[in-house]
Parts: structure tokens; C-alpha cells; sequence
């Protein structure tokens, strides 16, 4: 097996390659061949100067999150980039694709710095609950100061070349031929006779107190009830007090701390399950897929013309279709307004605006999605209607073209039923707004064919979504555990807790939303008629939804009513509770034999969340979902689930199963919530927890 690092001396410049693939990800044997080259070549009398460069796709792109949690070994980042910042000659990094976290790290303990104009660099450890451990929240204020520092490592965004360059993180931006351009650099240093220059050595621009107190209290906002960017505020701080060796050893201390957190575990825990939810279980890994060069879309309403705006986004031409010019011309301006509020905030430019609104073509007639790869399907929640178009597409679609329905909840192989290529059919499950969320569920129809779902999951990156595999049931993964969670939510209502407290109580736990707010958000009446189309034998008890259908029937519908739960100030959107809602819900109560009492934020968040893990264990035990993790993705990115507490599933590992089964229970027969699922009882029977969970082995 070859070394991961290598040294290279030629002439005065010993080169020294980091060659890790995929990602050059600093591992203990890059760490240890990093220390033994650099040693090398200052020994060796002949150097005059050592330039770091790295094989393959990227720079250092960070740590080795393998390695997390187990015990350390020698020698460890911190020690390697000090020797690097103390040696005797100058050191050079010269940066291609990401230098992420360690990667870093690395770049700014190095005395001279170039990279390619395309290169991004970033600290992004808070993204795992962490702080940057090996100097960077020491170093970082020294070379571009206390603000951009504060910006940089909380916000954990990569920024690229030339801004990096701008804050004099980088010395040297190049267009092309990093190694060569790089390499000659160096040479002209030896002839200038430049020396070791350590960021280390200097000090920290003086700031205001208020500075930090301002980005703490920006965070307690932006990041609410997070550890690590409060700490990383705090090493920032220590920067500008303490010489750099005591301001690095409360670096690593701080650093400790977040790793030891459970927040920092669960962020950790959800970084392993976005990548292990974009496998197939099952499927070998030579599966071949589809070209997807183009698609089409029926529907140009909300969720048709933000899925159109993903498309264009990556660079794919739309046909989008609606059944009339009036529709279709109302959809085109939506997209067009969305684009140009991007251009007036600076967020896109108006080439690009004007580039990506060209890859759209609007029609009225089928014919038009007659070439198209993939057609995605976007009207409402209508079966019947979901079942005619398909039928119709099944007519006009090329043959091999992937037919694909955008539903919530509907039953995706009786859609696919209508056509004659069911195998060519599945679900793709965008969130509203579909150019925002990121979130895409996969719906894997009975008779799907492998390589149709290969390509599904493909798709979902190129259009830069996270896609989840779901099986077919009511609502799949996502939906499908929300309705329960909702039940407790409004039950909790009707027990005695004001809509706001419930709200209160998710919102402190984490949750992006209350959920009442979250009902009000999508509309009433979303659920009203998702219950109303169920067969009576399915709806179950709905009684929790007194409430929520009776503002139905008065017409309040949420917020785009303007009032619903709450009533919503139209300037501002900010709900408030009105003594008519207020004396609904007391009428309410009355009705259906409820005496109000007053109920704990814990009991509230226990009932709302063990509600969704109850259910989630259902999924799992009927295979509707692959892992756990999968639902802690879709619990992340679909339904603002915080991610410092990993989701649902890790969540409830986190707290113990066998205390959740215990509360499950007693919410059962106290409440009528519902009972405990097979897996649930299973799980804690064996002594197991959900880490142990595999769809093979149960």
C-alpha cells in the first residue's frame, strides 16, 4: 500500500504531496507522513523551502470523522500544525477544490498561502457541534481579524479564493496550473530570501466588548440553544486576550467539551445518515441508471414551479405544463418574481436569472413532453385526477421516459396502475417551497425498476435535494408519522394547554415551529380534506381535530386567511391568540367531555415526540423506511426537527427506549394515544437499541 504522503526534493523546494483519496482527509497516517516529511526536509540542508500540496480532487477537505470518539493517537493534529507554523524554512500551502476544518487549519499554520481562484476554504465544524481544534480560532482572528473571524467559523460557510484572499487568509490567488504556478512561487520566495512569517506572532486588531456580545446574542437567535458557536465566540474572544499558546490550550478545552456533548454526537450521528440515506439497500452498486437530460411538469402552480426552478437551477431544460394559458402565464410569473427578488438581493446575478428562466418552456398541449427523460406530475391532491394524467402521459411519453407523481400521501402504485409502465413509475416527494427544501422523498413503487429508482436518487443530487428512499403507504415516512404528532399537538389542546403553550414548549425543545403554528402555516384545511378523502374505516379517532376542523368550517384556514389558530397581523405575519378561538376551544372541550387542566412543557414535548418515534418504528418494522437515520433526515431537513438533537430516532436512543416505551405506554391508557408499536416492544424486550435495527436483520 502505497504512502499517503510523500516528499519530493527538487532543488531548494522539497514538495511534499498528500495523496488520501477521496477527500485527502487528515487520518493518522496523513498526520504521522505530514510530520516525518516535514522533518525530512527541514534536515535536509539542501531545502531552502517546503511546499504542502495535495493529489487527486481537493486540498485537505478536513478531518477523518471516523475518528471521532475513539482514543487519540499520536501524532495529533494540534502538535502536527505547530511544528508546521515552528519549522525553520518557510513552509508553503498551495490550496485546490475545498481546504475544510483541519484541511483549514493546516493552510493557515503554513507561512505563505496560494490557491487556485476556485478553491473555497471554510471552517465548518460547528456543522458537526464543534469548534475548530488545532488553532483556527486563534490564527483566524490574527490574519483577518475579530469580525470576519466571528463570521467565518460560527456561520461554518467556505468562502472562496479571492474573499479569502481579500481578508488575507490567502497570499496568492492563481487561475490555472496550481502545482506549476505554486512551485515557481516558491522558487521566487528563496531568491527574495523570505522567511518563516507565523501567525502566531501577531496580534489580534483590538475590538469593542460590544462585538462579542452582539455575536452572542445573534447566535442565541440564529443558532438557539446551541453549544458550540457560544464557545467558538468565547475562543475568539480568548484571541484577543491571551497570548496564542494559552488562547490555543482553551481552544482545545473548549473543543473537548463539544466533542463530549450530546449535541455535538447527534450532529455527528446525522452527518453518517445524509450519506448512508443516498444508498439503496439491496441494490448492487453497479446498478445502471437513466439519462436525465430534460424533464417535463404538469402543474404550474406552487409546487410545480418550484420544482421547475430546481431543475433550471442545475442547469436541465423544463417543459412545464398546465391545462390553460391563464394557469400556465400565472406559474411563469411566479418563477419570474422569484428569480428577480434574487437578483435585487444580490443573491443571483441577472445573467443568471435570465439564463436559468430560458430553460423553461411553458405549454398547454401533452405533445410538448413527448422527449422529455423524466416527467414529474405536480397538480393537488386529487387521486382521481393524478390517475388520468398518467394515463394521458403513459400515451405521449417516450418510451424508457420516468413517470414520476409528486404526492403528499396518495397511493403511488395505484397511480401507476393507469399506465402500461409502471416500472417506470414512482413517487418523488418535494416540500414546499420546492426550490428551497432540500429535502426529497423517494417513493419506491411495488413494481418500480431498479434502475428507474437508481436514477430517481441521482436526480435528487443534480438537483441538489437530499433524497430519502420511502416505501408506499399513507403519507410515507414523513406525512405518515406528522399526523400523529399533530394528534397529540391539537389533543393536548383540547386537554388544556393554550395553542401557544404547545408551540412554546416544541419551539424551546428545538423545533423550527410549534406545531399549531406549523397547521396554521400549511393551511387547515390541508388536513381537513386529506382526512375527509380517507375511507371512514381508516380516519380513525378524530376528535383531537375538533378544533382545527371547526376554524375550518368558520373559514379560517391559517394564515393565508389571515387567521386560523391564531390571527396573523398582515404586515408583520405575527399570529395572536383571540379571545373567539380562545372560547371555540373551551366550547369545544365542553362538546367532547374534556375538563381543562393545566399541563408541563415536559409532558407536552414527550407526548408530541414520542408520538413521532412510535410511529417511526411502525415504518421501520413494515420497511416503509430503510434505517433509522433515513428518518432523522427527513425529520432534519423536512420538518425543522433541530439538529443538535439528531432527530427522532437518535433522540429517542438518546433518552433510552426503554423509558419511551414506559411513557408510550402510559400516554396510551391515560390519553388514547397510540399504542406502543411491535418494534418498540421488541427493541426493549431485547435489550437493544435503535443503532442495532437493520431492515436485513430487524
Amino acid at each position: 500500500m502505497s504512502q499517503p504522503v510523500t516528499l519530493d526534493v527538487r532543488g531548494p523546494v522539497a514538495v511534499v504531496s498528500i495523496d488520501n483519496p477521496p477527500v485527502n482527509a487528515f487520518a493518522h497516517a496523513v498526520r504521522k507522513g505530514l510530520n516525518d516529511c516535514v522533518a525530512a526536509a527541514m534536515a535536509d540542508e539542501s531545502v531552502a523551502i517546503v511546499l504542502i500540496r495535495c493529489a487527486g480532487r481537493t486540498f485537505v477537505a478536513g478531518a477523518d470523522i471516523a475518528e471521532f470518539g475513539k482514543p487519540r493517537k499520536d501524532p495529533w493534529l494540534p502538535e502536527v500544525l505547530d511544528a508546521i507554523e515552528g519549522a525553520a524554512k518557510p513552509i508553503v500551502t498551495a490550496v485546490h477544490g475545498t481546504a475544510l476544518g483541519g484541511g483549514f487549519e493546516l493552510v493557515l499554520a503554513s507561512h505563505y498561502r496560494c490557491a487556485l481562484a476556485s478553491a473555497r476554504v471554510g471552517l465548518p465544524e460547528v456543522r458537526l457541534g464543534l469548534l475548530p481544534g488545532a488553532g483556527g480560532t486563534q490564527r483566524t482572528p490574527r490574519l483577518a481579524g475579530v469580525e470576519a473571524a466571528l463570521e467565518l467559523i460560527t456561520s461554518g460557510r467556505p468562502i472562496d479564493a479571492g474573499r479569502a484572499k481579500a481578508l488575507g487568509l490567502i497570499d496568492e490567488v492563481f487561475e490555472e496550473d496550481l502545482d506549476a504556478a505554486a512551485f515557481a512561487w516558491c522558487e521566487r520566495l528563496v531568491a527574495d530570501g523570505a522567511k518563516p512569517r507565523r501567525a502566531s506572532d501577531l496580534e489580534v486588531a483590538a475590538v469593542a466588548d460590544e462585538v462579542f456580545a452582539e455575536a452572542r446574542a445573534g447566535l442565541a437567535r440564529r443558532a438557539r440553544n446551541q453549544l458550540a458557536p457560544q464557545k467558538i465566540v468565547d475562543c475568539v474572544e480568548a484571541a484577543t486576550r491571551l497570548p496564542f499558546a494559552e488562547g490555543a490550550e482553551y481552544e482545545r478545552e473548549r473543543f473537548e467539551e463539544c466533542m463530549a456533548s450530546s449535541q455535538s454526537a447527534a450532529m455527528r450521528h446525522l452527518f453518517f445518515a445524509e450519506r448512508e440515506a443516498a444508498k439503496i439497500g439491496g441494490l448492487p452498486k453497479d446498478t445502471p441508471s437513466r439519462p436525465v437530460r430534460s424533464i417535463g411538469i404538469v402543474g404550474a402552480g406552487t409546487m410545480g414551479g418550484g420544482i421547475a426552478m430546481s431543475a433550471a437551477n442545475a442547469g436541465l431544460p423544463v417543459v412545464l405544463l398546465d391545462v390553460d394559458e391563464a394557469g400556465l402565464e400565472r406559474g411563469l410569473a411566479v418563477i419570474r418574481g422569484n428569480y428577480a427578488k434574487s437578483v435585487g438581493k444580490g443573491r443571483l446575478s441577472q445573467a443568471d436569472a435570465d439564463r436559468r428562466l430560458g430553460l423553461i418552456e411553458g405549454t398547454t398541449d401533452y405533445a410538448g413532453l413527448g422527449d422529455v427523460d423524466l416527467v414529474i406530475e405536480a397538480v393537488f391532491e386529487d387521486p382521481e385526477l393524478k390517475r388520468r394524467i398518467f394515463g394521458t402521459l403513459d400515451e405521449v411519453a417516450r418510451p424508457g421516459a420516468i413517470l414520476a407523481t409528486n404526492t403528499s400521501y396518495q397511493d403511488v402504485d395505484a397511480i401507476a396502475a393507469a399506465t402500461s409502465r409502471p416500472a417506470d413509475c414512482l413517487g418523488l416527494h418535494f416540500f414546499s417551497p420546492a426550490n428551497v427544501m432540500k429535502l426529497l422523498e423517494v417513493v419506491r413503487g411495488a413494481k418500480t425498476a431498479d434502475d428507474v429508482l437508481v436514477t430517481a436518487m441521482q436526480f435528487a443530487k443534480t438537483i441538489r435535494k437530499v433524497p430519502v428512499m420511502a416505501g408506499v403507504c399513507y403519507g410515507f415516512i414523513g406525512n405518515r408519522m406528522f399526523n400523529p404528532y399533530m394528534r397529540e399537538a391539537q389533543q393536548l389542546v383540547l386537554e388544556g394547554a393554550g395553542p401557544d403553550e404547545v408551540d412554546a414548549a416544541m419551539y424551546e425543545f428545538g423545533m423550527a415551529m410549534g406545531p399549531i403554528a406549523v397547521a396554521d402555516l400549511a393551511g387547515l384545511d390541508i388536513g381537513y380534506k386529506a382526512r375527509q378523502a380517507l375511507p371512514a374505516d381508516r380516519r380513525g379517532d378524530e376528535s383531537p381535530f375538533a378544533v382545527a376542523d371547526a376554524l375550518v368550517v368558520e373559514g379560517r384556514l391559517g394564515q393565508k386567511t389571515g387567521g386560523g389558530f391564531y390571527t396573523y397581523d398582515p404586515e408583520s405575519r405575527k399570529g395572536t391568540l383571540e379571545p373567539a378561538v380562545v372560547e371555540l376551544i373551551a366550547a369545544k372541550r365542553r362538546e367532547l367531555g374534556f375538563e381543562a387542566r393545566s399541563i408541563a412543557a415536559d409532558e407536552i414535548v414527550e407526548r408530541c415526540v414520542f408520538a413521532l418515534v412510535n410511529e417511526g418504528l411502525a415504518i421501520l418494522d413494515e420497511g416503509i423506511a430503510q434505517r433509522p437515520g433515513d428518518i432523522d433526515i427527513v425529520y432534519l431537513y423536512g420538518y425543522g426537527f433541530p439538529a443538535w438533537r439528531g432527530g427522532p430516532m437518535h433522540y429517542a436512543d438518546a433518552v433510552g427506549l426503554e423509558y419511551v416505551l414506559k411513557r408510550v405506554r402510559e400516554f396510551h391508557e391515560r390519553f388514547g394515544s397510540r399504542a406502543p408499536s411491535a418494534l418498540l416492544e421488541r427493541l426493549v424486550a431485547e435489550g437493544r437499541g435503535m443503532d442495532s435495527w437493520s431492515a436485513e436483520g430487524n
